[in-house]
């Protein structure tokens, strides 16, 4: 299978990745939260990284239970920040809750988080032509726009590249190398 450049062929979880979940559309409201989680947790660090931490971050976590991670205490962000196993930055462990907040008051905003992040697509998928990814923008005006409004939302973590990168994995905009088998499949 002609998978997009960037999937290292040595990682199980990564095809996988690619394979079933990156840049097909995402409506799933955990599973959006889940995604939004994991880019904040990416800045600064290799994808890799965080899709191996990924199951220690869900039990950290709760399964990513919006209502539960937005009320979970200082104390207890704390002792997720003596786990070995995940990322142990305090600011993105903390941006965690503060997200889930966002996210719930988003919801009660719009009706779900679902509707207000595809609304700036006209719940359309952008599909660009990308031949190589390295071609590909880290951050675009719409990314910067949704990301000031993020921020502007009580969202932590959520600059412009992130959202680029969250967008691009939601399937908002479809980054898919052109020669990818899975290009036309994520539209």
């Amino acid at each position: 299978m002609k998978r997009c450049s960037w999937v290292k062929m040595t990682n199980p979880l990564y095809i996988a990745y690619h394979d079933q979940e990156w840049g097909q559309p995402l409506h799933d409201e955990h599973a959006l939260f889940e995604l939004l989680c994991m880019e904040t947790y990416q800045a600064g660090l290799s994808w890799e990284t965080i899709l191996n931490k990924r199951d220690a971050f869900r039990q950290a976590f709760h399964g990513y239970d919006l209502n539960t991670v937005a009320q979970m205490t200082d104390a207890e962000l704390e002792e997720i920040l003596q786990n070995p196993d995940v990322i142990r930055n305090r600011l993105k462990i903390f941006a965690t809750r503060a997200n889930a907040q966002a996210f719930l008051k988003i919801q009660e905003t719009y009706g779900s988080f679902d509707s207000y992040i595809w609304s700036y697509v006209d719940n359309q998928a952008i599909v660009n032509s990308v031949a190589d990814y390295r071609t590909a923008p880290a951050k675009t005006d719409l990314s910067e726009q949704i990301s000031k409004d993020m921020k502007k939302q009580g969202f932590k973590f959520v600059g412009p590249v992130c959202v680029y990168s969250f967008l691009q994995a939601a399937g908002l905009v479809n980054d898919h190398e052109d020669e990818c088998e899975l290009k036309d499949l994520a539209e």
